[in-house]
C-alpha cells in the first residue's frame, strides 16, 4: 500500500493537484476523474474535509468512519489514516482546508487548539451536516479562499486565522447538535458505560487497577474525547465524575463491613497505595475513611 506523507502545504497541494497560494494554508476542491487508490496517509498538518460523496472508506486505528455524503472528517498532525476505495463510488469529491500548525504560533487559536477535541475523534464519530450547515461551512471556507487569492500583507495571517477559528467554532456547534439529535444512541452508550463500570469495580479493579475513562471509551468503540463529550452531553457530568461517584459508593459499602481494613478496601477498589485512597475519599466526603466509619 502506498505511503503518503503530508508534512507541508506543498505536499498537500501536490497530492491534490492544486496550485499553492500560501505556504501555510490551503483550501482545495477535488472532483476526481481518477479512481481512488488505497494508501496510508501520514498527517503533519491539520486537515478538515467536507466529503461530498462516499468515494472511499476511512479507518483510524481499528474501526471505520461512518461518514456519508456531506460529512466532515478532521485530522491532526501525527495521525495516520488508511484510505480504501469504495467500489460503489470510485471517484472522490470533497472540499478541504489544510493548515500547518506553525501558522498558529503565537496566536490565541494556537493556544486553544485543545478545545477542538474533534480532531481526535475516530470510528463512527464524523460530523454529519444538514443542508444549512453545509452552506455555513462552505461560506467560511470561501472567505479563507478569497483571502488566499489576495496579495499577502500585514492583515493576511490575522484574517485567515480568525476564519479558521470561526470554522472550528461552527464545528463545535454542529457537533453539539449531533450529540443532541443522536440522543437514543447516546443513552445506550451511557447505559453500557455504567453497566461496565459497575462490573469493573466489582470484579476487575483489584487486579487491573483503577478504572479509567479511556478503558470504557475503548469498550464502547469510541475515542476518549468523543466518549467524554457524549457522556457529558447526556448526563451533565463528566465520565471521570461518574467513575468517582461509583468508586465512592462502593468504598462506603465496603467500609460498612468492620471486618475489612482501610487497606483492604483500598486494594479492592484498585488503588495502588492506601494513602491514595484516603486522599480520594477525603476529597469527596471531607472525611478520611476512618473518620467516616466513626461518624
Amino acid at each position: 500500500m502506498q505511503e503518503i506523507f503530508l508534512n507541508t502545504i506543498q505536499d498537500f497541494n501536490d497530492y491534490n493537484g492544486v496550485e499553492t497560494l500560501h505556504p501555510m494554508v490551503s483550501v482545495v476542491h477535488v472532483d476526481n476523474t481518477d479512481h481512488i487508490q488505497a494508501c496510508t496517509m501520514h498527517y503533519g498538518l491539520y486537515a478538515i474535509y467536507l466529503k461530498e460523496n462516499k468515494g472511499c472508506r476511512l479507518s483510524y486505528g481499528r474501526t471505520e468512519y461512518d461518514f456519508d455524503e456531506m460529512t466532515v472528517t478532521s485530522f491532526a498532525p501525527g495521525q495516520v489514516v488508511t484510505v480504501e476505495p469504495n467500489p460503489e463510488v470510485p471517484f472522490a469529491k470533497f472540499t478541504a482546508l489544510a493548515f500547518h500548525p506553525d501558522f498558529l504560533n503565537r496566536t490565541s487559536l494556537g493556544r486553544q487548539m485543545s478545545r477542538y477535541e474533534f480532531f481526535d475523534y475516530t470510528s463512527n464519530e464524523a460530523l454529519h451536516l444538514s443542508a444549512q450547515e453545509v452552506e455555513i461551512f462552505r461560506g467560511v471556507l470561501a472567505m479563507i479562499q478569497q483571502e488566499l487569492h489576495h496579495a499577502i500583507d500585514k492583515h493576511t495571517r490575522e484574517l485567515i486565522v480568525s476564519n479558521i477559528e470561526l470554522l472550528l467554532n461552527y464545528c463545535l456547534r454542529f457537533y453539539d447538535r449531533q450529540f443532541i439529535t443522536r440522543e437514543e444512541i447516546n443513552h445506550s452508550v451511557v447505559k453500557k458505560f455504567l453497566s461496565l463500570l459497575d462490573e469493573y469495580i466489582a470484579h476487575k479493579a483489584e487486579l487491573e487497577g483503577l478504572p479509567t475513562v479511556a478503558y470504557f471509551a475503548d469498550k464502547c468503540c469510541l475515542s476518549t474525547g468523543y466518549f467524554g463529550t457524549l457522556v457529558k452531553t447526556e448526563t451533565g457530568r463528566t465520565a471521570k465524575d461518574l467513575i468517582n461517584d461509583r468508586l465512592l459508593a462502593r468504598a462506603k459499602e465496603l467500609l460498612s463491613y468492620d471486618t475489612l481494613t482501610v487497606s483492604q478496601v483500598s486494594a479492592s477498589l484498585g488503588f495502588e497505595y492506601p494513602q491514595h485512597f484516603v486522599r480520594f475519599f477525603k476529597a469527596l466526603t471531607g472525611k478520611t475513611p476512618t473518620q467516616w466509619r466513626a461518624a
